[in-house]
């Protein structure tokens, strides 16, 4: 479960970098942000199984950069 885990967060943070890339997605849409929230949380539930420190703060960093981003989105919505 573990491993899935990790290959799960993995793989929307690596995705969602290609569709930034190939300019599908850009930096400021909100699906670009909210799969690079839910990657970062799946590796951070990794990191700390794996007992990894630097993968952790830089998974928590990268959430809570999303997740700002995230709240400016909605807040702007309403």
């Amino acid at each position: 479960m573990q491993e899935i885990i990790g290959i799960s967060g993995m793989t929307m943070i690596l995705c969602s970098f290609l569709l930034n890339q190939f300019q599908i997605w850009t930096h400021e849409s909100f699906a670009y942000d909210l799969v690079n929230f839910v990657g970062s949380f799946l590796l951070i539930v990794y990191s700390v199984e794996l007992e990894s420190l630097p993968f952790t703060i830089l998974n928590v960093v990268w959430a809570a950069v999303s997740l700002k981003d995230i709240y400016i989105f909605v807040k702007l919505k309403k």
